[in-house]
């Protein structure tokens, strides 16, 4: 069976033979790409020739993933719910906390996720990068690249020797969202929907796409400003006159919590259970970054299987809080390549410092200092996988150049949807970095995915 790897190395093969031609047809995905939809704040998405290739086994290794760390989360949620003295270890607000204990509306614990993994395509083995829960992204983006990569000459000749298909990000999420909806008491037949965020940092493209989708499954759906949500006669209304049934929420709890005042109509709506939020704040138990630490603690080692604990120490990274006094401070001044300093709670990798991008130790030695603070921690720095790729966008004398890969796996309502590739020139991949997303292909002779 051929591996992600090798058919890798055939698409490159590929290209070798006549540079020319490849970089030709690149110049039309790049002219689709720079009139489509996947722009965030006016940029366009950037991209690369060589496209992400994974196979059924992959799929295979992500799903089973999935499912592991699920049965993690639940666990985890459950007992934060049932014990205030594992409660403390997250240290969330007392707002927030009230929140989170409220009597849950439906089974599922966290109904969107895109889970980041650095994924070795040679042996399978991983680690996690970031759990993304409400404000996960990327959907249109990933739609976007797989159109693009249709242009490509290189995708057309692989098309002749192999099946492929990608995942559908749209459909697949309106139908779980609707279904989980359908488990509330009260539930109407056709619900009104409104997607909500703070606009300023909306992906307004893709929340057009979600609203249309909803709509063609015969259920009205408006996009919402959350600040301008009005709460009234028990009841909440957006822009309009009808009540708003359930929420697809995009705004990300931490910046919900940080204008708090603002979102109050929000906010007592969720409270007095008069809306059906899509996800609830019990998720914010696995976006914020602390939760890489609890995994470690012997509170939560006490309620897993045998086989979950390997799991966590094998898949997830040693974490410590910059204000521990256990802080292996030495060893993170020393070996400045092995770590990377990050907020508890952000998205979009804002504020992330990792030791490899910084040549001098003592300009590194000031960053780790400056961020002994509350609302930082300290992870082990995990490599990426590398892989080769090239950029025609200047023309056919382009070379073959290594890029480090970040995998997103969405989730959807506890199962595994899609995927999401990033890569960068460097060993980080994040927006401050300059990060660049690929199509993501499934490759099968048979094609039965």
């Amino acid at each position: 069976m051929i591996t992600s790897a090798e058919l890798n190395q055939e698409y490159c093969a590929y290209i070798l033979k006549d540079k020319e031609r490849h970089a030709k047809s690149a110049l039309e995905e790049i002219a689709y790409m720079n009139g489509s939809t996947a722009r965030y704040h006016g940029r366009c998405v950037s991209t690369l020739y060589v496209p992400k290739l994974f196979t059924k086994k992959d799929i295979a290794n992500f799903r089973q993933l999935i499912r592991t760390l699920y049965d993690i989360f639940d666990k985890v949620i459950s007992h934060y719910r049932a014990e205030a003295s594992y409660r403390r270890l997250f240290g969330f607000p007392e707002e927030l906390e009230e929140l989170i204990l409220r009597s849950p509306r439906y089974q599922s614990k966290m109904p969107i996720a895109r889970i980041d993994i650095f994924y070795n395509e040679e042996s399978g083995n991983f680690k996690f990068c970031e759990f993304n829960t409400d404000g996960s992204s990327a959907m249109n983006e990933d739609r976007e690249l797989n159109r693009g990569i249709q242009f490509t000459c290189a995708y057309q000749e692989l098309a002749k020797k192999y099946q492929l298909s990608v995942f559908e990000l749209f459909d697949s999420w309106v139908e779980a969202s609707l279904e989980i909806y359908r488990e509330t008491e009260g539930a109407v037949e056709k619900p009104y929907v409104a997607i909500v965020d703070f606009m300023e940092s909306a992906t307004n493209n893709e929340f057009e796409i979600f609203a249309e989708r909803y709509r063609q499954h015969d259920v009205e759906c408006e996009i919402c400003e959350i600040r301008e949500l009005s709460y009234r006669n028990g009841r909440l209304y957006g822009s309009g006159d009808r009540p708003i049934d359930m929420i697809y929420r995009r705004a990300v709890t931490s910046d919900i919590m940080k204008y708090y005042e603002e979102v109050a109509d929000f906010i007592q709506a969720v409270k007095e259970e008069a809306v059906c939020l899509i996800g609830d704040f019990s998720t914010q138990i696995a976006h914020n970054k602390v939760l890489y630490r609890i995994l470690h603690h012997p509170m939560t080692k006490a309620f897993l299987s045998e086989a979950e604990i390997a799991y966590v120490e094998a898949h997830v990274p040693y974490t410590a809080l910059m204000t521990a006094d256990d802080l292996p401070y030495e060893d993170i001044i020393k070996n400045k390549d092995g770590w990377i300093l990050k907020p508890l709670d952000s998205y979009g990798s804002k504020g992330v410092f990792a030791g490899v991008e910084y040549e001098s130790a003592e300009e590194w030695k000031q960053i780790v200092d400056s961020h002994r603070a509350e609302g930082y921690l300290v992870q082990e720095f995990c490599v990426p996988y590398q892989t080769p790729n090239i950029d025609f966008s200047k023309g056919a004398d382009a070379e073959f150049f290594e890029v480090s890969n970040l995998t997103g796996l969405f989730v959807y309502n506890g199962v595994f949807r899609g995927i999401y590739s990033r890569v960068s020139r460097g060993q980080i991949i994040s927006t401050q970095y300059s990060e660049i997303a690929l199509p993501t292909i499934m490759v099968d002779e048979k094609g039965d995915f």
